[in-house]
């Protein structure tokens, strides 16, 4: 069984979010653990000396968020319930990485789905802080539903790479059964200056082609310059409807990050992008 962390603010955002990930695993055995990080919104109660301020502050808090994830297993149930799915909810009290980051490891959790924009959405952003924050530092492969983001089948999904940081079996497994669920082609964008691969490169080229054996394959290279610009581009060209990127040092996905270039161009703005934490955890068996 898959297992699917969803944080939530109770936005509307957050809600298209966990509609988007029930169609994504539609096919699959999952259970999805719907959390509210709740209790620190009130600083100054947090940090105070008026102790019976803050549990009172706390109990209301918890009673309020318990009550938020009650209304949505109902809304979920409203609109048709699928037998392969199991719905929790929790509240913690906490900031949302270090619960999601918690949670993730407690639960061993697959993926973690959310919104790149929460309640204080800042439509001149693609990325909010959360977002930004669980990308960064939670151990756990992330997909971002974007903005306002209306759920279409994933027929085209796109990995930029440029082949010198490796694939984790755990999650190109999470990815290959995906693209064999709506039969999607997968694209290996490979960008450098350079047609010849070294033999580690090309080992993770086979290792890469080796999890996606049962979907259409297709490669390309690209020369170097603005991979902001360059994958964009390869997005456009081929109607790719889910992107792919590793978090790691040096890789385009930290480029991107740290520069404002992603709001330019509204990248993440338009189609869902799913993160490989490039990361060692427990892994499930092939």
């Amino acid at each position: 069984m898959r297992i699917i962390v969803i944080p939530t603010d109770f936005s509307a955002n957050a809600f298209n979010a966990l509609n988007c990930a029930f169609q994504y695993f539609k096919y699959e055995k999952c259970r999805f653990i719907i959390v509210h990080a709740y209790g620190y919104e009130n600083h100054n109660l947090a940090t105070s000396d008026a102790s019976d301020d803050w549990e009172n502050h706390k109990k209301a808090a918890l009673k309020q968020s318990e009550a938020q994830l009650q209304k949505i297993i109902k809304e979920i149930k409203a609109t048709g319930p699928n037998p392969q799915h199991a719905f929790e909810t929790t509240a913690v009290l906490g900031y949302l990485v270090d619960v999601v980051n918690e949670l993730v490891d407690q639960e061993n959790a697959d993926l973690v789905v959310m919104g790149t924009q929460g309640k204080t959405t800042d439509r001149n952003i693609a990325l909010g802080s959360n977002t930004i924050q669980v990308l960064k530092f939670v151990q756990c492969p992330v997909l971002g539903i974007p903005l306002d983001y209306v759920y279409e089948r994933p027929a085209q999904i796109l990995f930029p790479s440029n082949l010198l940081i490796p694939f984790h079996k755990r999650e190109l497994k999470l990815i290959s059964r995906l693209a064999e669920s709506y039969r999607a082609a997968t694209h290996l964008l490979y960008i450098a200056n350079f047609d010849v691969l070294s033999e580690r490169q090309q080992e993770i080229k086979d290792f890469w082609e080796s999890r996606f054996r049962e979907s259409e394959i297709k490669y390309h290279r690209s020369d170097e310059g603005n991979h902001t610009f360059i994958i964009k581009e390869y997005v456009d060209l081929k109607n790719i409807n889910l992107l792919v990127m590793i978090n790691s040092n040096y890789s385009f996905l930290e480029s991107i990050i740290q520069t404002s270039t992603v709001d330019e161009i509204g990248l993440s703005l338009k189609i869902p992008f799913l993160i490989l934490q490039n990361t060692p955890r427990q892994q499930q068996p092939t």
